[in-house]
């Protein structure tokens, strides 16, 4: 179906509203579309009776940018793709460019340890921000308060690192931008420490909260086959039950060496794919995340431990030209699936085409097969526990 034909059908299908229904406007200004989103909806009183998405208000031009820009000089353009989830983009797009450069073995494993690490770190903070965020959604100020204060913690420890709050450039091609600062390691084991009790505290303020599990529980349910057929990916295919983590299927970095669970969602307060079980899954990676962390520190403080020599640079290529190929890459970010697919001339170190896969945008469409006869309120639940980011929607 080309543009002219789909635009006819939207037409037609507008016209065709009944007289006892309302076309109303959710967004680009509305809160609760978490950015300039524009949600159509067609209602009968306080039920959806369709939900059309309307994008594009923050396209930005990310894969032209790509295309005309070297492999290096992209990374801080990846970096306002999801820009809750900097250090996660970087490192996607740096595991393609290494591996078709065929470095991706040469890179030393305190560089790949000190990736995973601050990658964990921006999942945590990212997934705050979906808790929080949710929990103003439905009416609950106060996790709100929480989880940003805890995340203040997180992004002043990357700031520490790289020098910027949030979009980072920090993973580069071949290594870092720099060695952890000293001490940095300590304040980690320190913010762990810290921050276990208040996950127990948020668990008891939201999680368990009878009115947010009634606001939750049987809303928006995403059964298995749907997610999969829209492409979900994430805490958003994994809260329907399925146990997909590329962390794990493609065990990517050093990944293979960590121990972790991969949370799914079981139905604990309603129907396996609800709106409670996206958010718990979430809440489920934060502990995943904390453990990880713990082990990437106790490597990078006894075998891997910091040294006058140590080069985060060192193995980064002096020209950044890889053979004539077509190649795609993804990690799992917070969000889900982000690929990359290159296709590289041989000649340039200017990739010749990208195309960008964010998992925002395969998640945000499946809002209109779940959202179909929910009331309006709910339609605010059901989009708030995708947890997108506009930035990597329009790209």
């Amino acid at each position: 179906m080309n543009y002219a034909e789909g635009l006819d059908r939207y037409h037609q299908k507008i016209a065709s509203v009944a007289a006892d229904e309302m076309v109303l406007n959710m967004g680009p200004q509305h809160p609760s579309t978490h950015g300039v989103l524009r949600l159509e909806l067609i209602t009968d009183g306080e039920i959806v009776r369709e939900v059309i998405p309307h994008m594009g208000y923050l396209h930005r031009c990310f894969e032209k940018h790509a295309e005309s820009l070297t492999y290096q000089q992209t990374i801080p353009f990846t970096d306002r793709m999801d820009y809750l989830a900097s250090m996660n983009n970087s490192h996607a797009w740096v595991m393609g460019v290494e591996r078709m450069m065929g470095i991706d073995h040469d890179i030393p494993k305190r560089v790949e340890y000190i990736r995973v690490l601050v990658c964990e770190m921006n999942r945590i903070a990212s997934h705050l921000i979906a808790i929080g965020t949710y929990g103003i959604d439905i009416g609950a100020f106060t996790p709100f308060l929480w989880c940003f204060r805890d995340r203040e913690h997180i992004m002043g420890m990357l700031e520490w690192a790289s020098g910027s709050r949030m979009l980072y450039n920090y993973i580069w091609v071949g290594g870092l931008f720099y060695d952890l600062p000293v001490g940095f390691e300590e304040r980690c084991i320190e913010f762990i420490a810290y921050f276990k009790p208040k996950m127990t505290e948020l668990n008891e303020l939201l999680t368990d909260n009878q009115v947010f599990i009634n606001r939750t529980a049987n809303v928006g349910v995403l059964p298995l086959d749907v997610a999969i057929n829209f492409g979900c990916s994430g805490p958003m295919l994994r809260g329907s039950g399925l146990k997909y983590d590329l962390r794990r299927i493609d065990g990517y970095s050093v990944y293979p060496e960590l121990e972790f669970d991969v949370p799914i969602g079981t139905g604990l307060m309603g129907a396996v794919g609800d709106c409670w079980d996206r958010y718990k899954v979430r809440v489920d990676e934060i502990e995943q995340s904390l453990l990880i962390m713990e082990q990437c520190l106790a490597r990078l403080t006894n075998e891997l431990k910091r040294s006058p020599e140590f080069d985060p640079r060192a193995k980064m290529p002096r020209k950044l030209t890889p053979k004539a190929q077509d190649f795609y890459i993804r990690a799992e970010n917070p969000k889900g699936e982000l690929g990359f697919y290159f296709i590289a001339d041989g000649k340039s170190e200017i990739p010749f085409r990208v195309k960008s896969r964010g998992p925002s945008f395969c998640n945000l469409s499946a809002l209109q097969e779940i959202a179909k006869g929910v009331m309006i309120a709910d339609l605010v639940a059901i989009a708030g526990s995708i947890d997108f980011v506009l930035g990597e929607v329009d790209r």
